[in-house]
């Protein structure tokens, strides 16, 4: 019966299912008892994402290895010294820490990152085969740029709608009267914009439908916890 879905609508229905019941339990039952499942769910996704890769080169993995080590770096300088994002502090929820960071923050920077990429990828791709069709030309230093920039824009704008429900279901505090910085989003541009260059100019294949499909999920968990968790 499964070998009439393709691994995308696979994993896009585990995807769903996964964050329609976190969704549920954390609007209307006991709170903790679904933050204790936060683990599973970011690693699911992760394990989700690797499979529905359809070429998993070196340059892929490099690219993974990078967005984690850069991700859990920065965070291990912002949460020890406030340099990087401002002085904030991480909580319990998300498990296994290094250096008052936890380890599951780096793979959820490569997710971002990842998703963010490949979806402004998908819809750059349709614009350039239609300039390029027009015209004569493929347009690739505008492609190159506008992946970096959008895609650094999305992810900016992923950790503009996950914050305040980040703090609420205390996966990380911000110390002093508890307002997210804008000095965050400046860092989280920036560093993006880093791993953006790494993401576009790896060469593996950037077209992932449950990349797309993920993040569309994701976006829409935390824009309703944002609106109605109390």
């Amino acid at each position: 019966m499964l070998n009439r879905f393709t691994k995308f609508e696979i994993a896009t229905a585990i995807a769903v299912f996964f964050h329609s019941i976190g969704l549920v339990g954390l609007l209307f039952f006991d709170k903790n008892f679904f933050l204790a499942a936060t683990p599973f769910n970011l690693l699911l996704s992760f394990v989700l994402l690797i499979w529905t890769q359809t070429e998993k080169n070196i340059f892929f993995f490099l690219f993974l290895l990078i967005s984690f080590g850069v991700g859990i770096s920065v965070e291990i300088i912002g949460t020890n010294t406030g340099i990087l994002f401002g002085d904030y502090t991480y909580g319990n929820v998300l498990g296994f820490k290094i250096k008052n960071v936890p380890v599951l923050i780096g793979i959820n920077w490569f997710i971002i990152i990842y998703c963010s990429g490949i979806s402004i990828n998908t819809l750059l791709m349709k614009a350039i085969n239609r300039v390029a069709a027009d015209t004569g030309k493929t347009p690739m230093a505008l492609k190159a740029l506008s992946v970096i920039i959008d895609g650094a824009t999305l992810a900016v704008f992923f950790d503009w709608l996950m914050e305040p429900v980040a703090v609420k279901l205390g996966y990380w505090t911000w110390n002093g009267d508890g307002s997210i910085p804008m000095f965050n989003y400046i860092c989280w541009f920036i560093v993006s914009l880093l791993l953006m260059a790494v993401f576009h100019f790896a060469k593996f294949n950037k077209q992932n439908k449950f990349a797309v499909n993920l993040l569309l999920v994701q976006l829409m968990f935390f824009l309703l916890l944002r609106t109605f968790l109390k």
